[in-house]
């Protein structure tokens, strides 16, 4: 990128030395890869992981059905990734900065698109997908009758699947751990990116001119979560096995719990673009061409003059880590950063998922929607935030208070959220009773009642249907129908018993396959919400390049335990849970949305009030740092003047 007012800053380097030969500087020129070249390089870097990162996000709750995990497992899968970080992070930020940074940034991006081709690896080695459906055995479409017959196939196929587990025909193994491997490699490759990126440019670029270029390498790498979510909004349209199986013999759809989309398909494809990323940085030079327009005292091209041996290298390593942590105002920060950055995972990790069941949108939808309003919104913050930085020219004071205000007005747009809210459908034994007269405080979380005792229907069973009177029913046999019509999903249920008891007449006793739809104003306030998560997003991003400029450009153990500890709230929250191929706890099929919304909203706004608390304070104390040095170097000047004018003629020079 040029330097606004003045030539390209590279356009001028020294004449090659070899064979005696006079080159030209337009051959030098020519040779010489520009820091524009290699920022436009990292840019691409930034756009392919963080395309995966958001795609992986979008597939959470995709993955926890595929593979009949709970929410705390899940938890574990996408904080894995930072755990691979944490790994190698400080190793890397540290030494890796000493040796060949373009090249140590492609070996990190290869291992990353190699670890995002793995995590798509146990679609290819688990068989096909199969859920628990009543239209499985009712291929004929002629009536018959099914109370009877319904239970004794349902025990069978139980029976044959518990079989198949001790058998071994069928998966009992955890294959969840591949995907966990893989997301703990791209970790790994990620840890150097970002750091040694962002010192390789404050290294080569202006001082001035080093927050702008921040805020545009941002700028393009928060493009890629909105190709990510895209992505994963077709890949969660497409059913799990497509091209596998007959898609007209799915009798599910996108909106139902049970749902599996093609989540694989997208790791294979942001896989591929990874390794395509890392192949160019190989052939960057370890240093760029001198420039005499950069006015710092250290030279990465003096590297090559006198190149350090590991042990030179190491023994400051546990010196520089002691000086961080014995620095309290750098503490202060961090603790900070690491609450800010918990509650944000929470927010990224969990906001699809809180969508789908809060205000009842499959996942497709809810990923193209974040994708196409809330990322852009994020972009825009930190494109401005770097154009702040860069006309303003804020330093250490200015930019505390700059993400201070953004982070506490983001926080304040959160207030709202807790207003916008749907009520729990209507579910037979879960949520509400079987007969209308019943209380509601008398409601128990038995299954079964007088409508459907004799039916023998299974309590992990869950297909549901929507019953004539409004009520949704976890499956025809627990609705009481004896009969039905049409098959797949054209299926409908007649002769309901249990809907009969709600006080209808047995005309008006059917059922069709799916759950009955949430109310219209659902939708409403999911648009609302969109909107206003936008808003917050856009706010707090403008904070984000000072972040990045007054901390240590990351955050340890940021991230990790947010996602585990509230992946196993959520699990509390679950009112109706499946059961997996060998007769274990599966994946959740319906939370209570009312907990849920609360635990989601209260514990993100908690961790972000007492993150703000602690910057407030960080923010007073580097006033109170600035001040004195200040004064110091007012007292300095009132002491010694003759010595100052002369250091300053001298600096002038």
């Amino acid at each position: 990128m040029t330097v606004e007012g003045s030539p390209d800053r590279f356009t001028e380097t020294r004449p090659m030395e070899y064979s005696g030969q006079n080159q030209t500087t337009t051959q030098a020129k020519c040779c010489s890869p520009s820091l524009k070249v290699f920022i436009g390089l990292l840019a691409f870097c930034f756009f392919t992981k963080s395309l995966t990162g958001a795609y992986t996000k979008s597939t959470i709750s995709q993955i926890e059905r595929r593979f009949e995990i709970p929410s705390s497992t899940v938890g574990i899968i996408d904080g894995s990734f930072e755990m691979g970080n944490l790994l190698v992070i400080t190793v890397v930020s540290y030494f890796g900065a000493k040796f060949h940074r373009p090249k140590i940034i492609g070996a990190g991006v290869l291992l990353m698109g190699i670890g995002t081709l793995i995590m798509a690896l146990p679609h290819f080695i688990m068989s096909r997908y199969m859920y628990d459906t009543a239209a499985a055995h009712t291929n004929d479409p002629a009536n018959f009758t099914m109370s009877s017959t319904f239970s004794s196939d349902t025990q069978n196929t139980v029976q044959q699947l518990v079989s198949g587990c001790l058998k071994g025909e069928v998966e009992s193994s955890p294959t969840w751990v591949i995907v966990l491997f893989g997301n703990i490699l791209r970790g790994i490759g990620e840890a150097g990116i970002g750091p040694l990126g962002m010192s390789f440019i404050d290294d080569y670029a202006r001082p001035g001119n080093s927050a702008f270029y921040i805020g545009c390498l941002h700028t393009f790498g928060v493009i890629g979560p909105i190709f990510g979510y895209s992505l994963g909004s077709l890949c969660a349209s497409l059913y799990v096995d497509i091209g596998l199986v007959d898609q007209e013999s799915v009798t599910i759809t996108p909106q139902d719990s049970r749902w599996v989309g093609a989540w694989w398909l997208g790791y294979v494809v942001s896989g591929l673009l990874t390794l395509l990323a890392a192949l160019p940085l190989w052939f960057l030079p370890r240093a760029l061409p001198e420039n005499p327009q950069t006015s710092k005292a250290y030279h990465p091209s003096n590297e090559h003059k006198h190149t350090l041996s590991i042990t030179e290298i190491a023994k400051d390593f546990w010196p520089s880590i002691k000086h961080l942590l014995t620095n309290r105002i750098y503490l202060l920060y961090l603790v900070s950063s690491v609450l800010a950055f918990n509650a944000f995972a929470i927010t990224i990790t969990y906001t699809p998922k809180y969508l789908e069941q809060q205000f009842g949108q499959s996942a497709s939808k809810t990923n193209f929607l974040i994708g196409v309003i809330s990322i852009p919104a994020v972009a825009l913050g930190m494109f401005v935030s770097g154009w702040i930085m860069k006309r303003f020219k804020l330093g250490l004071l200015g930019s505390a208070r700059l993400v201070f205000f953004t982070s506490v007005t983001s926080l304040v747009c959160i207030i709202p959220y807790f207003a916008l809210s749907c009520e729990n459908i209507d579910v037979a034994g879960v949520t509400v009773p079987y007969q209308r007269s019943i209380e509601l405080q008398d409601i128990s979380c038995d299954l079964l009642n007088s409508c459907n005792a004799d039916c023998g229907c299974p309590d992990f069973l869950w297909d549901p249907v929507c019953g004539q009177n409004g009520v949704t029913y976890i499956s025809p046999c627990h609705a009481g129908c004896n009969s039905s019509w049409g098959t797949r999903q054209n299926m409908t249920f007649h002769g309901c018993t249990c809907i009969q008891s709600w006080g209808l007449t047995s005309g008006n006793s059917s059922a069709v396959l799916g759950q009955c739809p949430r109310e219209s104003s659902c939708t409403k306030m999911f648009y609302i919400y969109l909107a206003l998560q936008s808003l917050a997003f856009f706010v707090y991003c403008l904070g984000t390049v000072p972040f990045f400029l007054i901390s240590l450009r990351y955050c340890l153990i940021c991230g990790i335990p947010a996602p585990i500890c509230f992946g196993a709230l959520i699990d509390m929250t679950c009112l109706k849970w499946g059961q997996n191929k060998c007769g274990g706890r599966g994946a959740c099929r319906m939370y209570d949305i009312e907990t849920f919304r609360y635990l989601f909203l209260g514990l993100v706004s908690s961790l972000q009030a007492f993150s703000y608390t602690l910057l407030w304070i960080f923010t007073t104390q580097i006033k109170r740092k600035v001040q004195n040095d200040e004064q110091m170097s007012k007292d300095i000047e009132l002491q010694y003047p003759v010595l100052c004018d002369t250091e300053q003629e001298n600096y002038v020079k």
